[in-house]
Formats: C-alpha cells, sequence, structure tokens
C-alpha cells in the first residue's frame, strides 16, 4: 500500500509507532520498522543526550529500515538540553523526528538544514495549519480517544480527521484510538494518509515493558480509561487503578484550587516504576481507549501483517461491493 506518508518517510506500510515515555526502546522502534512501519525512539526517555546518541547506535544495529526520535517539547518550566538531543539525533544520521508538545518553529531550521523531515503531533484543525505553516512535513492528528494529552477540545477523530482533511495540503496520519484494519481503512477514507499507534504497539512482544503492563491492556474495556488534570489544562487520558482513583478524589476534593503539587505524587516520576517494574498501581499512565480492542499480545510483525492483509482485504472486497 502506497500513500503520501510511505512515500515521505520511505517505508512500506502506512504505519507509525508513536513515541512513549519509557516504551520507546531500541527494541520496539527496530522492530516496527524491521516489519515495515516506522519505528520511534522517545527521546526524553534517555537522561541525556549521550543517552540518546547511543539508543540510536543501539537501534542502527538492529535495523537497517527507516525509524525516527520522538522529541517532545515540555512547558517552559522544564528545560531538557533540546539543542543536545537534536545534535545526537544529527551525528546519530536519523532523518526522522516526531515533535510533540510545543510548537518545534524555534529548531525547525536546523531540521531542515539536516534534511531532517518533521511529523508534528497536533490535537487540533488549528495547531495542524500552524505545523504546516512552520514547515513540518506531516502532521500526526490526534483525536480525543488518544492515551495521553488529547488536548482541551475534545473532538473525536470522526470530526477531526475530515476537518483536517478539509484544511491541510500536507499529509497527515490518524492518531488515537487506533488499533486495527477497520480503523486504518476508516482513516484512510476520512483522508489520513496512515496511521499512528501508541496504546496497540505496548501490547507487542518486542515492547520493552513489563508482562504486567502488557496484561493490564488486553484485560481492560473501552470504558476503563479516565481523564486527569482537566482543571489544569493538562489533561491525560490514563487506565483506571488505584493511584487514579485517589487522585480523581484529590482533584474533586480541591476543584478550582488544584495545583500540581497536590497530585505529584500520582503523575511525577511514575514511569519507571510502572512499565519496568511492573507495579501497576505506582501512579496514572497513559492509555488509549484503543484497549478495547486490544486482546492479544503479537509480535510487531504479527501486528502490521495483519493489519494490512485485513485492511487490503476489506478494501477489495467489502468496499468494492458497495461501489
Amino acid at each position: 500500500m502506497r500513500t503520501r506518508i510511505t512515500e515521505l518517510f520511505d517505508i512500506e506500510h502506512p504505519i507509525i509507532q508513536g513515541g512513549m515515555h519509557f516504551v520507546g526502546l531500541a527494541e520496539l522502534a527496530s522492530a516496527v520498522s524491521n516489519a515495515g512501519g516506522l519505528g520511534i525512539i522517545t527521546g526524553l526517555t534517555q537522561p541525556t543526550p549521550a543517552d540518546l546518541a547511543n539508543e540510536i547506535a543501539k537501534c542502527k544495529e538492529m535495523t537497517d529500515k527507516p525509524f525516527g526520535v520522538n522529541l517532545t517539547f515540555l512547558p517552559g518550566f522544564a528545560s531538557p538540553d533540546y539543542p543536545g538531543y537534536i545534535k545526537a539525533i544529527i551525528e546519530g544520521g536519523v532523518k526522522i523526528v516526531e515533535t510533540a508538545g510545543r510548537s518545534p518553529e524555534v529548531y525547525m531550521e536546523t531540521f531542515k538544514s539536516n534534511d531532517i523531515k518533521v511529523i508534528h503531533k497536533c490535537t487540533s484543525v488549528r495547531h495542524s495549519l500552524k505545523a504546516e505553516r512552520i514547515g513540518c512535513d506531516a502532521v500526526s492528528v490526534d483525536g480525543f480517544e488518544c492515551g495521553g494529552h488529547p488536548g482541551e477540545d475534545d473532538i473525536p477523530n470522526m470530526i477531526l480527521l475530515p476537518r483536517a482533511a478539509e484544511e491541510l495540503t500536507i499529509p497527515f496520519v490518524a492518531s488515537g484510538g487506533i488499533g486495527n484494519a477497520k480503523q486504518l481503512v476508516a482513516a484512510l477514507a476520512l483522508g489520513a494518509d496512515g496511521i499512528n499507534m501508541g496504546t496497540r504497539f505496548i501490547a507487542t512482544a518486542e515492547a520493552p515493558v513489563h508482562q504486567n503492563v502488557k496484561d493490564a491492556i488486553v484485560n481492560a474495556s473501552e470504558l476503563d480509561t479516565r481523564l486527569v488534570m482537566r482543571s489544569l489544562r493538562n489533561t491525560e487520558r490514563v487506565l483506571v487503578n488505584t493511584a487514579v482513583e485517589q487522585l480523581i478524589e484529590v482533584e474533586k476534593e480541591k476543584g478550582d484550587q488544584l495545583e500540581i503539587g497536590d497530585i505529584a505524587q500520582f503523575v511525577g516520576g511514575v514511569y519507571p516504576r510502572i512499565m519496568q517494574e511492573g507495579t501497576m498501581d505506582a501512579g496514572a499512565w497513559s492509555c488509549g481507549m484503543v484497549a478495547g480492542l486490544i486482546h492479544d499480545i503479537p509480535s510487531c510483525q504479527e501486528l502490521i501483517n495483519r493489519i494490512m492483509s485485513e485492511a487490503e482485504k476489506s478494501i477489495n472486497t467489502r468496499l468494492a461491493s458497495f461501489a
């Protein structure tokens, strides 16, 4: 299947593995790329630019296919060494960067002068258009169903994707709540050029996370996520657990007086304990509503092959029968 996204990134299938904290390591990124998709290393999971350089080198030993690096630009109070991380990307020979969070505008000249293609994650049409204006090569349009941060507009993909198709001229992929062939076909029909999957790739054999995390996703339904930090305008969709229920109680108690310090114990520094140790009630962790569609833990190759074969069959048989 060829789309503008497969052409842009020189990949076989229009499937991207989104950047995920303490998930997007070389093991997963290389597996996705080897299966014909686009694997992504999560830059800020690495403590320093030197660590990122090592992770990039490790991934290059595991695949000769294209892969990218995710850089999430955090709010102003946080100041990772972004120039150092970008230098590691450039020196590592990585030619694709997935950006998220704040606008990557200040770094676009550096990316472009080093022949790096940029796909920016956006939760609204207006932000997607800004990404296009500043020179991003593609956009990952992230609907309200997504795990992590869905923005504050609450627009689901059945509306957001065709709206993006009305406005954008650069290619875009559907992100948020995506996990199977039916959704790939639907995304293409709604104007997207491919899909970005996060939660679905956590529940794969190669994902470098504890088995408890994978089992939690498989055992969850579409009703088992919650939205937290809404009053802070930092909304995050997470899988419900004891810690999340406690967090929600604090939010109810504090109301409009809630400050990030009131819930720091539930959201700060919890990912290593959850993803690596499997302590599932250690805190809140991002998970999409697509958990309700995830029923197994295949290899990345099995998953991508299945999605592509079922999508092509659907296009060539069921949908063709309506014409």
